[in-house]
């Protein structure tokens, strides 16, 4: 049976090599965890869904030029109408943001009026304004209670907004306002005001504009207000019968200027399909993702070549005592063993170093840059990683050393 006491007894005369490697390992360790944790995060974050059905979309950001507010919205119904009238188009509406555009309106909601904005609000949420054609043109799902009639659809100056009586919320906000499930037809007040909102529809989900760490805790929080603002800019949304969303790309923007060509729509990002939206929306995490994935191939690439030059020299340093070992009965298994475990030794040690620094280092980053702690899983994953690792990389000069003859006890060195 292999004795631990004579590789302990090594590895102490090679200390500055020991060290090293185990240390290497260590901050292998801590760092791939963290960074795998984050690829986690952003590939998770990557696939959240909106809660629109995404295809055949198409996003129109246009700016109405020396228009006065007042006019606007006789124009923003004359393009309405031209859309909807469209050959291909299934609906279209106008909106003052959506999932993923990455600007909008925010507010806090309380179930109790609060005009002196003292009190403690119960929920953050976003707000669309949109119209009766909101829904259909999203492609949101209505689990409970109805869509805006159109009378109900009204004109407002940004400035002059407050509250509304009625509006369609997300199963998430719904839940958090009233978690017993009793939402609809229940009602809550927006932050400093005194009039309430009727909750009278539930989509069954509606992500808010911003991917930001900082809109994590209610990204879901979503609000359809049957509100369009005046002013010279908004964006129209418009669903397209499949197949048609890239003759769209051209055939929509041709059709406005058409309509009125007193206008601006910006060559970047003004005429995107929703694809595309999501893509730029998340082009950071994407490439977050990739460079910590390329981060972590690096570091145990590095980290494995460290494993086989080290085993390497020793084998090299020390194949007459090999020799004498050989000659004195042990066989190839033997040797083989020895710097099998010589090697998982050392990276015992490096791990357990490791995963004190990994979970270190996660809570240095969740109080510097909101992110969440690190999941043991990760450590426990890393740790296992590192050691098999370990041992694949030593295993070649291992071999190589339970090949050494017993011959070399012979020679002179």
């Amino acid at each position: 049976m292999l004795q631990i006491k004579p590789i302990l007894a090594a590895l102490k005369r090679h200390k500055a090599g020991t060290i090293l490697i185990a240390l290497q390992i260590a901050l292998t360790l801590a760092i791939v965890c963290n960074a795998l944790f984050i690829i986690q995060q952003r590939t998770e974050h990557l696939s959240r869904p909106t809660g629109m059905i995404e295809s055949d979309l198409l996003t129109v950001a246009n700016r109405w030029v020396g228009a006065e507010d007042k006019v606007t919205p006789s124009l923003t119904r004359t393009d309405l109408e031209a859309l909807r009238q469209m050959p291909g188009v299934v609906d279209a509406t106008m909106t003052n943001s959506y999932p993923l555009r990455g600007g909008g309106w925010s507010t806090s909601l309380s179930l109790k009026p609060n005009p002196t904005n003292t009190g403690k609000p119960l929920a953050q949420t976003t707000l669309y304004f949109s119209d009766d054609h909101a829904l259909a043109t999203m492609g949101l799902k209505l689990v409970a209670g109805r869509n805006f009639r159109p009378d109900e659809i009204e004109w407002v100056d940004p400035k002059e907004f407050d509250t509304t009586p009625v509006v369609i919320v997300s199963k998430a906000l719904a839940d958090k306002l009233y978690p017993d499930g009793s939402a609809l037809g229940k009602v809550f007040y927006h932050s400093g005001e005194t009039k309430p909102s009727t909750i009278i529809g539930i989509v069954e989900r509606l992500q808010v504009p911003w991917t930001g760490t900082w809109a994590a805790n209610f990204a879901e929080n979503a609000m359809l207000i049957p509100r369009l603002l005046t002013g010279n800019f908004g964006s129209y949304l418009v669903r397209m019968q499949p197949r048609q969303l890239d003759r769209a790309t051209k055939a929509v923007p041709a059709l406005l200027f058409k309509t009125n060509r007193m206008r601006v729509i910006p060559e970047e990002r003004g005429v995107r399909t929703f694809a595309q939206v999501r893509e730029q929306a998340y082009k950071s995490d994407r490439g977050m993702a990739v460079l910590m994935g390329v981060v972590c191939a690096v570091l145990l690439a590095i980290t494995a070549a460290g494993i086989v030059g080290l085993t390497s020299f020793w084998v090299g340093e020390r194949r007459k005592q090999i020799g004498v070992r050989r000659a004195l009965g042990a066989t190839r298994h033997d040797i083989l063993n020895y710097f099998l475990t010589e090697n998982l030794l050392i990276g015992v040690a490096g791990v357990v170093v490791g995963a004190l620094l990994a979970v270190g280092m996660n809570l240095w980053m969740v109080s510097h840059f909101e992110m969440q702690r690190l999941s043991l899983f990760y450590v426990a994953a890393g740790v296992i990683a590192l050691l098999l690792l370990g041992q694949g990389a030593v295993l070649a000069p291992a071999m190589k050393a339970s090949r050494v003859p017993p011959v070399e006890a012979t020679r002179s060195v």
